[in-house]
């Protein structure tokens, strides 16, 4: 340690204290993701069955529909084309969004195959942000994009705890 600086962090949950005790800090930092996976987790299932159970969301036009959503922003988005894409099949594009947030959320919560469900919320968020929340101003005011940065970590560190990847990983290595 130098002027009482971590130099460990990368692996302090694998090592233990003195006495063989983990110190609470490797114990904080290796449980500080779980918040973040059960939130998102559980935040893209409600939004799936959301879209899932909606009367209206999964229609081509009408109030409410995914159609109206994505003519409403057409001409707002960073990416036009996105949003012509998804208007080829809107209520395709409806199923698409709500079983990918389901799959997400679901990999996510339990912690199956973390990275990959993380990297598909991550993609689902940028194409949100992309499209539907572009033109919000202040940029800060489009949550699109919060959702966006929060799946990084995700990203790049999976579900260490509390996951079925966590409790395949001594299995994998045999």
């Amino acid at each position: 340690m130098t002027h009482g600086m971590r130099t460990d962090l990368h692996s302090s949950y694998l090592q233990r204290g003195s006495g063989g005790r983990r110190d609470w800090r490797d114990t904080a930092q290796r449980y500080a993701l779980v918040p973040l996976r059960v939130f998102l987790g559980v935040t893209f299932i409600y939004a799936a069955l959301d879209k899932l159970t909606s009367s209206s969301f999964l229609h081509a036009s009408g109030a409410g529909s995914i159609g109206d959503q994505m003519r409403g922003v057409r001409d707002s988005a960073a990416i036009p084309q996105l949003v012509d894409l998804a208007l080829k099949s809107p209520t395709g594009f409806g199923y698409a969004i709500a079983f990918g947030e389901l799959a997400v959320g679901i990999g996510t919560l339990i912690g199956l195959l973390a990275r990959i469900a993380a990297v598909g919320g991550a993609l689902i968020s940028l194409s949100l942000w992309l499209t539907v929340s572009w033109a919000a101003e202040p940029y800060y005011l489009g949550n699109d994009l919060a959702y966006l940065m929060a799946w990084l970590p995700l990203v790049l560190a999976g579900a260490a705890v509390w996951s079925v990847d966590a409790w395949w990983r001594p299995r994998w290595r045999g």
